[in-house]
């Protein structure tokens, strides 16, 4: 069974007010905060902003919560070998405000990539580890943890990105102790409905990586009807829609069973600011979960 930090939400990206935004957060029964460093204008140019910096921090500090932050989306050590440098000065800059701000996880996308002939896709894979290595290192020294996300595939069969399991395997190559993964269990389900992979085998293959999870829900259905708007959307169950637990259809209690997660993991819930509404409701959910997870209720309950 597994130690569990705590239990909260991601933080919304829609330049709120964030002293009031973090009163919310605590109202709804949070313990933990993931911040959307990537959408606070921070980090300028491969550089560090103290001026949009200093008041995030001022926000935060003297709260009850562990911080985690989500590094910029863009940042992709799968791309081409002459850009990776940018994408690590970007990765740097926003770890050390990470780190500023008291976050213990920071979280990046795996790589993502047009689909290519094998010999391309391992050597991508061979950017990857070389980049991520070095930001173990920082992370080492910042005392972060890098968590790398699972993404899933194009509906259109454009892209490529690993599954849970092969991102597994190459955090084992890796093997650095700062290197670690963010499972997130809505792309796992989305991912699985594109390639046939068994939804509860591949999370597991993660789980042991897994320091900190994102939880929303879905119905693991491509999105591949044109829709009007989220609404429609949610009608068709199309997509990557970040609801609360229980309105699609993943197995929760199926797959935290199947988990064998490290201790000091994070369970943080993404939430669509269209079903923060709801945001109390997935926080008690979640919290049940986390508890079966650490084993303080009964896998029969």
């Amino acid at each position: 069974m597994a130690q569990v930090i705590g239990t909260g939400l991601s933080a919304l990206d829609d330049r709120r007010d964030i002293a009031a935004h973090l009163d919310e957060l605590a109202d709804l029964g949070c313990e933990t905060v993931e911040l959307p460093l990537y959408a606070m204008d921070v980090v300028v140019g491969g550089r560090i902003r103290e001026a949009a910096l200093r008041p995030i921090r001022e926000a935060c500090a003297g709260r009850p919560f562990r911080y985690t932050v989500h590094g910029p989306l863009a940042i992709n050590f799968f791309d081409e070998s002459h850009r990776l440098p940018r994408h690590y000065a970007v990765l740097e800059a926003s770890m050390e405000a990470s780190a500023a701000l008291g976050a213990i996880h920071y979280v990046i996308h795996a790589g993502m990539m047009p689909v290519k002939e094998v010999p391309a896709v391992e050597d991508a894979y061979s950017r990857q580890r070389e980049w991520l290595a070095r930001a173990g290192e920082l992370a080492e020294k910042l005392g972060l943890y890098v968590c790398v996300e699972n993404l899933f595939r194009g509906h259109d069969g454009r892209i490529y990105t690993p599954t849970p399991s092969r991102l597994a395997a190459e955090l084992t190559a890796i093997g650095h102790p700062r290197v670690a993964a963010t499972l997130d269990f809505g792309h796992a389900n989305l991912q699985r409905a594109f390639t046939g992979d068994d939804l509860i085998a591949e999370v597991a293959a993660l789980a042991p990586h897994a320091r900190h999870l994102h939880i929303h829900d879905n119905f693991g259905l491509a999105d591949t009807i044109w829709t009007f708007g989220v609404g429609e959307k949610l009608a068709f169950g199309h997509g990557d829609l970040h609801l609360p637990v229980g309105w699609g259809d993943l197995p929760w209690e199926a797959l935290i069973d199947a988990c064998a997660f490290p201790d000091d993991v994070v369970f943080n819930i993404e939430l669509e600011a269209r079903y923060w509404h709801a945001a109390e409701e997935s926080v008690a959910r979640t919290k049940h979960l986390a508890a079966r997870a650490a084993g303080t209720v009964s896998q029969a309950a």
